[in-house]
């Protein structure tokens, strides 16, 4: 998926919203593992159905899937094919934060995009250009930088300044990654628990797609992200993932976590109209 098509998606659903499908097992209704073994791929999707009309994207976090081992691996795939064979529009993110020497990201590329056709990857730019590049390297597909994180552990690293430059980590991330790709196919991982660094962020990387995290269960604001972090082409996905997807641990869950969606997209699309977007 192009830029272009991204942002004509968001314009034409009036959102901005990234589903996460951090599908815990221990989270899900009870009442799926009576009906069958596919209780992850039931629940993932019964939320699809519900919410495909209110979001432009998914991002299946890999870490609940590879820790069911090939029952999960199963539950995923089966996942993405089902959106791609009846959401077609949808961007898929797979949320896996790779990162390796040149030769093992190259099959992690393939994994994701030769593979599996997902629209974009998370990978942690900590290793370097060689460790990137393979990713870069497949036409319309994405790679999602993490630079500032939203989890609290992020100033650990993210926030440390160069002695001579006073610049910061993740700042140095932002300029360094641009000579390895463009806002065509790079993204930046920048948490919303961290609204008011993306004025920071918006001032080395104007034109670049942002995916943040955070909004709801971490307690981000969707309206202070928006503040700081729209661009001309909206320039953001904003996930939310507990806060949809464990609205109901009941019968209703679907139903419940539809109207989590719809209240984000309506606030969204107010967002969009109000900065003439749509």
């Amino acid at each position: 998926m192009t830029k272009n098509e991204l942002f004509e998606n968001i314009r034409r659903k009036r959102s901005f919203l990234c589903v996460g499908l951090d599908t815990d097992a221990v989270k899900i209704p009870e009442h799926l593992f009576d009906k069958s073994d596919d209780a992850i791929f039931n629940f993932n999707k019964a939320i699809i159905d519900a919410t495909a009309d209110q979001c432009v994207a998914y991002k299946p976090n890999f870490a609940f899937y590879e820790s069911l081992g090939l029952h999960g691996w199963d539950a995923l795939e089966r996942t993405v094919d089902y959106i791609k064979e009846n959401y077609p529009d949808q961007f898929i993110i797979a949320d896996a934060k790779r990162g390796d020497i040149g030769n093992t990201s190259t099959m992690y590329a393939h994994t994701f995009f030769g593979n599996m056709d997902f629209d974009a990857v998370t990978v942690t730019p900590y290793m370097g250009e060689d460790s990137v590049k393979p990713f870069l390297a497949y036409e319309n597909k994405w790679v999602i930088l993490l630079a500032l994180t939203s989890n609290k552990g992020a100033s650990d690293f993210q926030l440390m300044r160069e002695a001579e430059t006073n610049e910061r980590l993740f700042e140095k991330v932002l300029k360094t990654s641009q000579e390895w790709g463009n806002d065509d196919n790079i993204m930046y991982v920048a948490g919303a628990t961290k609204a008011e660094m993306l004025s920071h962020i918006r001032k080395i990387v104007p034109h670049h797609f942002l995916l943040v995290p955070g909004v709801g269960a971490q307690g981000g604001s969707l309206e202070e992200a928006a503040k700081y972090g729209l661009n001309e082409t909206c320039g953001l996905l904003i996930n939310s993932s507990r806060r949809i997807l464990y609205a109901s641990d009941g019968v209703d869950f679907a139903e419940k976590a539809r109207a989590q969606a719809l209240k984000l997209q309506t606030e969204m699309a107010h967002i969009l109209t109000q900065n003439k977007l749509i």
